[in-house]
């Protein structure tokens, strides 16, 4: 069983979870690693920049982006996800909101799915189960596309009772409580207000932990910056790093691992 608790203990927080994506279209690096040789070359990266996870995306949510169907998640996770598990020294992460293509990952290997669809899958909860994987949980609102939720008790309450209920119901199918991982969802069913909120807030949101943050690039990054354009979004990303583990977030899901690990690690 992969144990975040033993994961958070060996390392020094925060741990920081690197962006791979295998994908022609992800909102900032779609198709920089969509070659095996670029993947095993990213992999190198990552991994020797400090990465403590590496996080495999097959499938766009970028808003705006046409969804891969899940035949071509499947095609990709296949033909990249050997590679990455071969030639990284960290665990590796599948980022899917499908169990089809967890149940693929976790065959062939991987230690974490990182689940985005916002909800508890009973097929999902089957693939934790059976190949003894964690779990991260990304708050959405129950969003099914890019559209904001309105949250009438604050976006903080809803994600809070979000992650005591995905708890509850892991915990109650068997699974256990230390492979399980809290993601608020920046940028999934929010308005930037949303955003900016739930990123000042993260000292409350700790309760649960491990908690992790993914604003990498973001678009609150653009608004709180100016940057429209994710390439200039470096030093924003950096900056709510650095705040983000001064709250006491466990997890930093970034695109820049060198730059993150230089800001973060030892505060």
């Amino acid at each position: 069983m992969f144990s975040f608790a033993e994961l958070c203990t060996k390392k020094k927080k925060p741990i920081v979870m690197g962006i791979l994506n295998v994908t022609p279209d992800s909102f900032y690096d779609g198709g920089k690693a969509f070659s095996l040789e670029a993947v095993i070359t990213k992999v190198n990266m990552l991994c020797s920049q400090g990465a403590d996870i590496i996080d495999v995306g097959a499938c766009s949510t970028a808003p705006g982006n046409t969804l891969a169907s899940e035949a071509e998640e499947l095609s990709r996770v296949r033909r990249f996800l050997p590679c990455v598990l071969e030639h990284s020294s960290v665990p590796v992460s599948i980022d899917t909101f499908r169990p089809a293509v967890a149940e693929c990952a976790a065959a062939l290997g991987v230690h974490i799915i990182n689940d985005e669809s916002g909800c508890f899958k009973p097929e999902m909860a089957t693939v934790i189960k059976k190949y003894g994987c964690g779990w991260i949980f990304m708050h959405t609102g129950n969003s099914t596309s890019n559209e904001i939720v309105r949250y009438d008790k604050g976006v903080v309450s809803d994600v809070l009772s979000f992650f005591s209920k995905m708890r509850k119901q892991a915990t109650g199918f068997g699974i256990s409580a230390e492979s399980l991982c809290y993601d608020c969802g920046i940028g999934f069913g929010k308005s930037r207000e949303n955003d900016i909120e739930l990123l000042a807030s993260c000292d409350i949101l700790t309760r649960f932990t491990p908690l992790l943050v993914g604003a990498s690039r973001k678009r609150v990054i653009g608004e709180l910056t100016g940057a429209s354009d994710p390439s200039q979004r470096l030093e924003g990303s950096i900056a709510v790093a650095k705040l983000l583990a001064e709250d006491g977030v466990d997890i930093l899901r970034v695109h820049d691992v060198k730059e993150t690990v230089s800001a973060v690690k030892g505060l």
